[in-house]
């Protein structure tokens, strides 16, 4: 696994994936539309900002990547009230993973036009058919939680990557910014820290596991 330390060098490993696809060890290499590169890591270690960053560069000289991330998933809340998984909100179960992996597959097969969901981070909803992705995109950068997660039909997401980077960030760093984002969209401070510490924390104990499941780990800075 290479250590990416700017993104300069995560432009290029991408752009390297697009010329010579690859999957997973033991996973399927069918597929002829784009190139769909995950983005992974634990909550608050900046993989949005890197994201939007990395399709900003790719986009330098040509339209041809566009982000698509795994929020758009959130099951409703009033499901999430329904299951009693509202106060744990952002674990696994508390995503569509059919509807992930159903996209993922749909945009690995085709490059033509398709649409992709949104999240409102302030009503903490799905925006449905809001990310519009345009003919032409080839190169799809997926960011999201579980990507390389290997339990309760997650495990299906990884073989269609192909390429995983896992975004890493010093946890006190990583914490400071959760509880400051929380704060943001309208928690109180010490609901904020209680947030971070409690669910987000459990959360990113399991994504820490699928660190070496990744092509790559990113450490910016």
């Amino acid at each position: 696994m290479a250590l990416l330390r700017t993104l300069d060098e995560i432009a290029g490993v991408v752009l390297e994936a697009t010329t010579r696809p690859h999957s997973p060890p033991g996973a399927s290499r069918t597929g002829s539309g784009r190139t769909i590169i995950g983005l992974t890591g634990s909550p608050g270690a900046g993989k949005t900002t890197i994201a939007k960053a990395l399709v900003a560069r790719l986009n330098t000289r040509a339209p041809r990547a566009e982000l698509v991330s795994m929020d758009g998933f959130h099951l409703p809340q009033a499901r999430l009230v329904e299951l009693g998984r509202r106060d744990r909100m952002g674990a696994p179960d508390t995503f569509d993973v059919d509807g992930f992996v159903d996209l993922l597959r749909r945009l690995r097969s085709t490059d033509g036009p398709a649409t992709a969901p949104g999240f409102d981070r302030e009503t903490e909803e799905a925006t449905p058919g809001t990310v519009r992705l345009d003919a032409g995109r080839s190169i799809l950068v997926v960011e999201g939680n579980y990507l390389l997660y290997d339990r309760a039909g997650w495990e299906r997401v990884a073989p269609l990557l192909h390429l995983s980077l896992f975004v890493g960030l010093d946890r006190s760093l990583r914490l400071a910014r959760l509880v400051a984002r929380h704060e943001r969209y309208g928690k109180p401070a010490t609901d904020a820290r209680a947030w971070a510490l409690g669910p987000d924390e459990a959360n990113a104990r399991l994504i820490e596991l699928t660190r070496a499941r990744a092509d790559h780990e990113i450490r910016l800075g």
